[in-house]
């Protein structure tokens, strides 16, 4: 009876283990709240500011959500900080404020307009640039003691704005508009996006050439030449989209209506769409401090967290392998998701990446240091056509691939 027993334990252990999440995925946050929030920026993984209807403030990664004293009733739909300590939030009746000390306290300053805000975005301490209503766009230079008007050459609503130097920046707009400075703002040029009607949201530039804009109807629009050329992109979805944020040239996420969370690991050839925690919110920023840790929020106090990218990791503890193993993925022939199961018998820097049969990238799956372990990562297909696929995973000096049918 004894040993009946612990075989019993033991069989419940590891199933308990095989079946534990060891990621966090996303995680919905109390934020003491039902407000909307509208924006959202984190310095580092543990300090971020939410605004909206409420300032709010965390400085252990969103574990604790402590509202602050704007001065205003406005809402504030944007937030840019430069450092832990200095920020400027942006909206309604050209309202401005800015912190020096994370926000302890909030000091109003002189926008020159009533026209509400959209987007903020600074470059250092100094200079930082707003958009919004009426073709609204200011410039400043000395951390907004002054702030200056620019001529858009639009009289449209301006939804978003990023800058990758002091001198080139992108600003989106409704009916399509994107437009591009590499002058600081004396000239802004529109670019042909080849959207006409539908409302672009927002925008997210990596370097002067690689960024990313998105807007209505699950548009998604990539650029790897500055603007000159904007090819649209797969979404799989027609939902609409509120915000971007990318890490590097690859990682990026989007969020929008009816919880929508995207994601994708290869700048863009392929979204997947993650599990939002809470069903029926309207996600209306995102931003991440590396391609692991992110923040969104939206309606009714919503905050959701991420520190493994949104990605869904499940590591069997079972006991450390002996050897380097790729598994077969299962189920196979799948549509649309399948699991791919991998195991490394020692720490390694791990790359799983799907390819397609002319040798294509489609999908990275894993890029980063890896413990001991086994490990199960889902792949979904969504977005691909049928036909087989090739997985490959590099870990240290060993390189296995399989192949995977796709049958929709």
């Amino acid at each position: 009876m004894k040993k009946l027993n612990y075989i019993l334990a033991f069989l419940i252990l590891n199933l308990l283990l095989i079946s534990g999440v060891n990621a966090q995925t996303w995680v919905s946050q109390t934020s003491g709240t039902t407000n909307w929030f509208y924006g959202v920026y984190f310095t580092d993984a543990n300090t971020g500011t939410a605004v909206g209807q409420q300032i709010h403030r965390t400085i252990d990664g969103g574990t604790t959500w402590t509202p602050q004293t704007s001065g205003v009733t406005v809402n504030l739909p944007c937030v840019f900080f430069i450092d832990a300590n200095n920020g400027t939030t942006a909206g309604e009746m050209g309202t401005i404020l800015r912190t020096a000390d994370g926000g302890a306290t909030w000091a109003p300053q002189t926008s020159g307009t009533t026209n509400e805000f959209f987007g903020i975005f600074f470059t250092d301490l100094n200079n930082g640039t707003a958009v919004g209503q009426n073709g609204t766009i200011i410039r400043t230079a000395d951390g907004g003691a002054t702030w200056t008007p620019q001529t858009s050459g639009v009289a449209i609503w301006l939804t978003g704005v990023s800058f990758t130097d002091l001198n080139t920046g992108t600003v989106t707009g409704e009916n399509g508009t994107i437009l591009r400075t590499a002058d600081g703002g004396a000239t802004w040029t529109p670019q042909t996006s080849g959207v006409t009607i539908e409302w672009l949201n927002g925008v997210s530039f990596t370097d002067a050439n690689t960024g990313t804009v998105i807007g209505d109807n699950g548009i998604i629009l990539r650029t790897i030449d500055g603007g000159t050329t904007w090819t649209p992109q797969t979404s799989g979805t027609t939902i609409g989209l509120t915000a971007v944020s990318f890490t590097d040239a690859n990682n990026g996420t989007v969020v929008g209506g009816n919880s929508l969370i995207l994601r994708t690991l290869n700048g863009g050839t392929t979204w997947t769409q993650q599990t939002s925690p809470v069903p029926n919110k309207n996600l209306t920023s995102v931003h991440f401090t590396d391609a692991n840790n992110g923040t969104a929020v939206g309606n009714d106090g919503t905050i959701l967290r991420t520190m493994d990218g949104g990605a869904t990791f499940v590591e069997v503890i079972d006991e450390v392998p002996t050897g380097f193993l790729l598994s077969q993925n299962y189920p196979n022939p799948f549509n649309p998701s399948t699991s791919i199961e991998f195991s490394i018998p020692q720490a390694s820097f791990v790359e799983l990446k799907v390819y397609d049969v002319l040798g294509n990238e489609v999908a990275t799956l894993v890029n980063d240091e890896q413990s001991a372990g086994v490990y199960r990562v889902d792949f979904n297909s969504e977005g691909l056509s049928s036909g087989f696929y090739v997985a490959t995973i590099t870990a240290g000096n060993y390189t296995s691939s399989i192949k995977m049918t796709l049958m929709k």
